[in-house]
């Protein structure tokens, strides 16, 4: 067993947050031979209990969750701050002409590596990653994944209309293709399989039928799509699914709602859609930078609490405009306290802080395993300085209690922030 002593940040289980200012970390093997959370909690309280355990003292930082990004795609980084009016043109011109080239194996395995590093720069442990159509882009992911040891969660995208040459897949090998990669990755360690269709537009309804199939004859693999992002985009579904009574309806006619189904944006629902979105157990992946980069609208906080559907924060890379979850946060927070439609929601930090953490684990049906510091949970966690910028260090030195500690990091951190991100312990 190792143990850390620093000031120690959790979430209970109404999902407030929970800091030891003088906390200790111990993290062990346990049955099944994980490495795993044995004690949090106060220093002075823990530490007799563990005689003869090593301790590394990291004075002056914090131990936090390791974050969780429930929406990102990892082919597109180069395309992070490209100009255009809005989502479509922006996938045409830009996203997939670059998704193209990861039919190249090296391409791919070069960009995985990249990848990674990124993700773990700040402090961004698990993730769930749309890939491309091609099987090589998965593979090149998971194999670079599993060689950290970390919590990855990807599948090959499915899109066999409406795509260009390079990335337009044949229906029937697609879900052949998905088949074979559920089979070689999904549970492999760490590694879970999302089936993944693009976006409804994207596929014919013989793929979105397939793809409902092997969700049902895998049920615990994650689903993963985008759904009411962009007005023009709700127009076009409407138009190629008359049959659906919304554009998420359209993923529920093909079996693909249900408790680990995440869909990006769900910015422009009804009650009906979020009523939907709760009684089958699906969850939103909020990403504010993208929408707010793109355009495409906000987030009903509102809607959401009142209806009462699961949610948590993404980054959506490479629409999305950085991979640190203090940007991600600060953007929802904007968008909580001004783009409603009713009467603004001001979300606190710690709600932001577990809308990124222990909020999206419980998205992805991993509550209780990554995303909190409790006993038992997978020991990924970060170290955070708050002195990491001059900055940050005057704002944070004047905290009063631990809100004002945490919206200082939400607001001035970045990934200079992150000290260390440790992975499995």
């Amino acid at each position: 067993m190792r143990a850390f002593r620093a000031s120690l940040l959790r979430f209970a289980d109404d999902a407030s947050a929970v800091f030891d200012e003088d906390g200790l970390l111990v993290v062990g093997p346990d049955a099944q031979g994980r490495r795993v959370v044995r004690a949090a909690g106060s220093y002075q309280a823990l530490a007799g209990n563990f005689p003869g355990v090593a301790v590394e003292h990291l004075p002056c930082r914090i131990i936090a969750p390791g974050f969780i990004d429930l929406h990102i795609h990892f082919p597109q980084l180069d395309v992070i701050g490209s100009p255009a009016p809005g989502l479509l043109p922006w996938l045409e011109n830009y996203t997939f002409p670059h998704e193209s080239k990861f039919s190249d194996e090296a391409y791919a395995g070069e960009l995985a590596t990249f990848f990674v590093d990124e993700l773990l720069r700040h402090g961004v442990t698990s993730a769930l990653t749309f890939a491309t159509s091609h099987p090589s882009s998965v593979n090149a992911l998971m194999t670079e994944a599993q060689g950290r040891g970390m919590r990855m969660i990807a599948g090959k995208v499915l899109q066999d209309r409406h795509s260009p040459d390079g990335v337009r897949d044949q229906t029937e090998q697609s879900l052949v293709d998905t088949e074979a990669l559920i089979q070689r990755w999904h549970g492999n360690g760490r590694l879970g399989y999302a089936i993944t269709p693009r976006f409804a537009p994207s596929c014919t309804e013989a793929q979105l039928r397939g793809a409902g199939e092997l969700a049902a004859r895998y049920p615990d693999v994650w689903i993963q799509s985008h759904v009411a992002e962009n007005l023009d985009e709700i127009a076009w579904a409407r138009e190629l699914f008359p049959a659906s009574r919304s554009y998420l309806s359209i993923y529920d006619d093909f079996g693909l709602m249900r408790e680990r189904a995440i869909y990006a944006h769900c910015i422009h629902f009804d009650d009906e859609d979020r009523a939907l979105m709760r009684s089958t157990g699906a969850a939103a992946a909020v990403s504010p930078t993208s929408n707010l980069f793109l355009g495409s609208g906000f987030f009903d906080y509102e809607g959401a609490r009142r209806i009462g559907f699961k949610h948590g924060l993404a980054s959506d890379v490479g629409g999305g405009t950085s991979f640190s979850p203090f940007h991600t946060m600060l953007a929802a927070y904007y968008v909580g306290r001004e783009g409603q439609t009713k009467p603004g929601v001001s979300l606190s930090p710690q709600n932001l802080w577990w809308q990124h953490t222990a909020g999206a684990a419980q998205a992805l049906g991993l509550d209780g395993v990554v995303g909190n510091l409790q006993p038992g949970c997978e020991a990924d966690f970060i170290v955070i300085d708050p002195k990491a910028t001059p900055l940050l260090a005057r704002k944070t030195a004047q905290a009063a209690n631990l809100d004002e500690l945490l919206f200082s990091l939400i607001v001035l951190g970045d990934d200079r922030a992150i000290e260390r991100a440790v992975i499995a312990g």
